[in-house]
């Protein structure tokens, strides 16, 4: 039997919904992603269940603006987006219904695909729960192989343990998917499933 390096423990982690905006998911908005509507309801169990256990959960929220172009590289490369999605202040860029944070949980706006560059994100995570006492980070939401992946590694890179979901974060394609999930289980931390993950966070912590 392979001896995990960690397991997830309900008193030291957060949970990062990632990028879980309508211009994300709803059908026929800018950058839809067919994956991630689909796994709505497991990412919602997954926030409930993270609520449930008292871990803290943290939003962010991918935001382009009109007036100028904050993300000229992303835009090159996606250039539907110089044109619509995610713009500041519009129904798009908002975090869909079903994942609505509630009004005392943390949002972070970000300008890159990476949550953690030019974020409070790192302040926040080393706060929320008292000084330094979040060590590990779950990712959900979207996409796989582009916001979650890049947090991932960011997370990874400022030694926090990192917890991908499989069936709750999704990507354009399954073989985007697939990578994603290879890349994270061989180097920068666990892939788990939502049911795996619910049974990590309801066991008791270990005395001591």
């Amino acid at each position: 039997m392979t001896t995990l390096p960690w397991t997830v423990d309900p008193e030291s982690c957060a949970l990062l919904v990632i990028d879980m905006q309508n211009d994300f998911v709803r059908e026929g908005f800018p950058m839809a992603v067919p994956m991630a509507r689909e796994r709505l309801a497991t990412m919602r169990d997954v926030v409930d269940t993270c609520r449930d256990a008292g871990v803290p959960v943290v939003y962010t929220q991918h935001i382009l603006y009109d007036s100028f172009d904050v993300s000229p590289l992303e835009t090159a490369y996606i250039p539907r987006l110089q044109e619509a999605g995610m713009r500041d202040g519009t129904h798009g860029a908002e975090i869909v219904d079903e994942l609505a944070p509630r009004p005392d949980e943390m949002v972070i706006r970000k300008h890159r695909y990476d949550a953690f560059h030019n974020t409070p994100l790192h302040s926040v995570l080393n706060t929320i729960r008292g000084l330094r006492r979040v060590d590990t980070v779950i990712i959900i939401g979207t996409l796989t192989e582009a916001c979650c992946e890049s947090t991932a590694r960011s997370a990874y890179m400022h030694d926090y343990r990192v917890a991908f979901v499989s069936d709750a974060t999704g990507a354009l394609s399954e073989d985007a998917q697939e990578a994603t999930l290879r890349s994270i289980r061989t180097f920068f931390g666990r892939v788990l499933s939502a049911a795996e993950l619910g049974a990590e966070l309801e066991r008791s912590p270990t005395p001591g």
